[in-house]
């Protein structure tokens, strides 16, 4: 009995997107294939278009599922600072510092991220996602911006500072040292990119809003 023959309908839908997200990355969207896919999952073209009516469907669904990963990562670093301490300052760089010990640990060939790929490309999608691309980079903005409110309502900024500018600059680190890490075949790029932010925020905020 072949493999797609044992898995059911969402699990074959999971298999496929893997399969997909695997080549999109290390090769981008347009020299990804259908016939690559279902060779590799084990089934018919009919059984991949019940599944995805179109390219355009199965990045979609690349992009949704990339989105609630990061976000439950994303949750799960930020919220764990929070547990750890009451402070807003703190409890983020405590967050920063736990997102680049996760991103320490990525492969050595980790291939990057579907949002920086689908923007390369980005004449190959319909609308739909486009926006949903868009979306989760406004999404990271403001995930970023409610943690610095928080910090800014009891720090003063040594400089001033557009916080949302700083929310973007949290998210282009990260993008950017993947695609530095990718370019460079190193796993410390990242990390030390996000320490490095981590360490500006922490000087940025040095001074307590009180002045004690």
């Amino acid at each position: 009995m072949e493999q797609s023959d044992r898995l059911s309908g969402s699990e074959m839908r999971e298999r496929l997107l893997e399969i997909a997200e695997g080549a999109v990355l290390a090769k981008g969207f347009g020299a990804t294939s259908i016939e690559e896919l279902i060779a590799e999952a084990g089934i018919t073209k009919n059984g991949f278009f019940y599944h995805f009516r179109d390219k355009n469907a199965l990045a979609l669904a690349l992009l949704k599922r990339y989105m609630e990963r990061d976000e439950a990562l994303l949750d799960a670093v930020f919220s764990r600072g929070r547990e750890l301490s009451d402070d807003p300052l703190q409890a983020f760089l405590i967050g920063l510092k736990l997102l680049a010990e996760k991103m320490a640990d990525l492969p050595q060939d980790f291939p990057g991220c579907l949002v920086a790929t689908f923007c390369y490309q980005e004449r190959l999608f319909d609308r739909d996602v486009h926006a949903l691309n868009h979306e989760i980079v406004l999404k990271w903005r403001a995930r970023f911006r409610r943690s610095l409110d928080a910090i800014a309502a009891e720090y003063t900024p040594a400089e001033a500072v557009d916080l949302n500018a700083l929310a973007d600059m949290v998210s282009t680190v990260i993008e950017g040292g993947l695609v530095l890490g990718r370019a460079t075949g190193s796993t410390k790029i990242l990390p030390e990119q996000i320490m490095l932010t981590r360490n500006y925020i922490k000087l940025l905020f040095a001074t307590p809003a009180s002045g004690g």
